[in-house]
C-alpha cells in the first residue's frame, strides 16, 4: 500500500491533509533517528500504477541545455511550466501543497515549512546515460524568498530499472569519510532528508543505462523562515566534495568564493567580484 494516496476530483490530483499528516507521524521515529543525518527511504511513496500512468508525460530534452562539467554531467532540469503533460505537472505542483507540508512536518519535526513556488533547482530531473552528480551539500539560502533550506524530497520515476543501470543516490557521513547508504532510483521509491552544510549526498557514479533510457526523478525543496534573520547564516552555494580515493574533482572556485565571503569585508568582497566579472 502506498504511503500517500492521490485523490482525483474533476481531473485534479490532490492529497487529503489529515491522512497525509497521519502518514508522516507514523514515520517520525524512523526519520528523526536515522544516520548520518535525518532521512528516510520510502518504498511505494505513491502508487506504482498511478506513477506509470504519468511517465509518458515526461518532457523531451530536445534542444534543452544541461549541466556539463566535472561535478555534474548530462543532467537536465524542468520546472513545472516546462512540463506539457497536465497530470504530471499537477503532481509536481501538488507536492508543494499544504497536505504534503503536513506530511513532512509530522515526519521530520520541522515546524513552519514553506514550499518553493519558484522551484529553484527543483521540478523534474533527468540524467542521461554516462551522467552523474558529484557528492555535495546543497545551497542553503533561497535568495528570492530569504529563507533557509531545510528538506529535500526526491521521488524516482524509473520503471524496470535493474541494479546494473546504477544511478544510486549516495548519503555520506558528515566528515566525508564513508558512504553510509546507497539508494537505487526505482519507480515509486522516495527519499527525504534534512539539508544542512554537511548533509553530503549525490549520484557520483555515471549512470549505466542504455542510451535510450535516462535516470528520472521529481525533486522538491522546502524551507523555513529564520527568526533572527537570514543575514545570520553563512551563505553557501552547492558545495561539491571529492570521495576518498576517487577521481572526483573539488570545485575550487566555489570553495575560494566561500573563503572570501567568510573572511573579506563585504565592501571589498563586492569590489573583488565586480573585477572578476570583467576578466
Amino acid at each position: 500500500m502506498a504511503i500517500l494516496n492521490p485523490l482525483e476530483s474533476d481531473g485534479y490530483i490532490h492529497f487529503d491533509e489529515a491522512a497525509s499528516k497521519a502518514a508522516g507521524a507514523a514515520l517520525a521515529k524512523r526519520y528523526q533517528s536515522a544516520e548520518p543525518f535525518p532521512h528516510i527511504v520510502m518504498e511505494e511513496f505513491l502508487p506504482l500504477d498511478f506513477l506509470r500512468g504519468l511517465l509518458p508525460e515526461f518532457p523531451a530534452t530536445d534542444g534543452k541545455t544541461f549541466f556539463d562539467r566535472d561535478q555534474e554531467r548530462f543532467k537536465f532540469q524542468f520546472q513545472p511550466a516546462e512540463i506539457p503533460g497536465r497530470r504530471l505537472r499537477n503532481l509536481v505542483t501538488e507536492l508543494n501543497s499544504p497536505a504534503v507540508l503536513r506530511f513532512l512536518a509530522a515526519m521530520t519535526g520541522i515546524k513552519g515549512l514553506i514550499a518553493d513556488p519558484y522551484y529553484i533547482g527543483g521540478g523534474l530531473h533527468e540524467t542521461k546515460s554516462g551522467g552523474h552528480l558529484g557528492v555535495h551539500a546543497d545551497f542553503n539560502i533561497h535568495k528570492g524568498m530569504k529563507l533557509e533550506r531545510r528538506l529535500n524530497l526526491l521521488v524516482y520515476l524509473n520503471d524496470d530499472w535493474p541494479a546494473d543501470y546504477g544511478g544510486d543516490l549516495e548519503l555520506w557521513d558528515r566528515k566525508m569519510e564513508r558512504c553510509c547508504h546507497k539508494v537505487l532510483p526505482v519507480l515509486g521509491r522516495a527519499v527525504v532528508f534534512n539539508t544542512s552544510l554537511d548533509s553530503f549526498h549525490g549520484q557520483p557514479d555515471p549512470v549505466r543505462c542504455p542510451p535510450d533510457r535516462a535516470r528520472r526523478s521529481i525533486a522538491t525543496y522546502y524551507y523555513t523562515a529564520v527568526e533572527e534573520g537570514i543575514t545570520k547564516l553563512p551563505e553557501r552555494t552547492t558545495v561539491f566534495k571529492a570521495r576518498p580515493t576517487s577521481a572526483d574533482k573539488e570545485d575550487r572556485r566555489v570553495q575560494f568564493d566561500h573563503f572570501l565571503k567568510d573572511w573579506v569585508p563585504p565592501r571589498l568582497y563586492r569590489y573583488a567580484t565586480r573585477l572578476n566579472r570583467f576578466k
